[in-house]
């Protein structure tokens, strides 16, 4: 048996993805269903456009709650702080999500069949990920999890 040395050589192709029209609920029944911490988001094309994962549906800040910034009213007028709003406006969707394409990280971190295995080996230790979506031509063809990239990489060479 050759030695993998492509993304196509170990992905799992039949690997389970989420509509993003999919509610929360559904999401919540596939991951008990699939035993996965994490679904690829695939649009009515078949394009991988986000990621969900069991750390989307905690929505927590140091406190363990949600809060709405302090703001000042000034001269008849309401100054939020502080000025990362866009990151509170984010957790608020987040907090009060219904469909997954709200709940979703996007853009996803995705690789293609033809990426060695050191690349993708490279990309989940730079971002932290423990599987990619395998995208050809923007459609969902597959995942890659880190177990595959080290079973890969811990795969002897023939002689």
């Amino acid at each position: 048996m050759p030695v993998p040395s492509t993304v196509a050589d170990i992905m799992e192709r039949e690997a389970p993805s989420i509509a993003e029209t999919a509610t929360v609920e559904e999401v919540i029944a596939q991951f008990r269903e699939q035993d996965v911490p994490a679904l690829p988001v695939v649009n009515d094309g078949g394009r991988c456009v986000g990621v969900v994962t069991e750390k989307d549906l905690v929505i927590a800040d140091e406190e363990g709650d949600l809060h709405v910034p302090h703001y000042i009213e000034l001269f008849g007028g309401l100054v939020f702080f502080p000025p990362e709003l866009r990151i509170f406006e984010k957790r608020l969707k987040k907090a009060a999500a219904a469909k997954v394409s709200d709940l979703m990280s996007e853009p996803p971190v995705v690789v293609e069949p033809s990426t060695t295995i050191h690349a993708a080996a490279h990309v989940i230790v730079e971002r932290g990920h423990s599987r990619l979506p395998v995208v050809e031509h923007g459609r969902y063809v597959g995942l890659v999890t880190r177990a595959d990239v080290l079973s890969a990489l811990n795969t002897p060479a023939e002689d």
